[in-house]
């Protein structure tokens, strides 16, 4: 689909290249968004062999073995399930010719080198995924809050005398209450779709 002609026509190499988004459509990542689920790519990165398509639901990373060969491996991550953490980037040096943005989602560390033409647009990158790692990081600790409060009333209530009112009574309504709060919080606090964000911090 998007083969040696047209990655030659943009100067693609094994250094990375920002691809505009009007040439997203040409790109073997994008067969694999869910367009069906309003999935939307805000950002791709592609050399020779490799593709990083950022989406507001995942990263796609379509990684090649070789400028020569047309075996891809799809990897998938959603951000819901797998947190982006240590995010780093890496300026030019005077006789760099290229950035490298760093980042950790959910367990694998990834490291993309990228022309260095394009670090305007790497910045933007950068700050979208600072943002997504601060806000994945501030509500999973409210959400560890929550499970402890949870868990300190469900204790609490074990331990009232049996005598006193119907312990197995309350407990199945405090079992109840605590199942639908923790929905609405999950819903609420694991975000799966940050595409506000790519769109408040992505210029292209």
């Amino acid at each position: 689909m998007f083969g040696k002609l047209a990655a030659d026509a943009l100067g693609l190499s094994d250094i990375g290249s920002v691809i505009k988004p009007a040439d997203y459509s040409k790109v073997d990542s994008d067969d694999y968004v869910m367009h069906e689920d309003n999935e939307k790519i805000y950002f791709l990165i592609k050399s020779k062999t490799d593709e990083y398509c950022f989406t507001n639901l995942a990263l796609i990373h379509l990684d090649g073995t070789s400028a020569m060969s047309k075996k891809r491996t799809l990897r998938r991550y959603t951000y819901s399930a797998n947190p982006i953490s240590q995010v780093a980037l890496e300026t030019a040096g005077t006789v760099d010719l290229d950035v490298e943005i760093k980042f950790t989602i959910g367990p694998v560390a990834l490291s993309i080198d990228i022309n260095k033409k394009h670090i305007e647009e790497v910045k933007d990158l950068y700050k979208a995924l600072i943002k997504i790692s601060e806000i994945t990081r501030e509500n999973e600790i409210t959400l560890e809050y929550a499970r402890r409060s949870l868990d300190m009333a469900s204790s609490t209530l074990q331990q009232i005398h049996k005598g006193d009112f119907n312990v197995v009574d309350q407990f199945d309504g405090l079992n109840k209450s605590a199942f639908n709060w923790l929905v609405n919080s999950h819903k609420q606090y694991r975000i799966k779709d940050f595409g506000s964000i790519f769109e408040r911090y992505i210029n292209n």
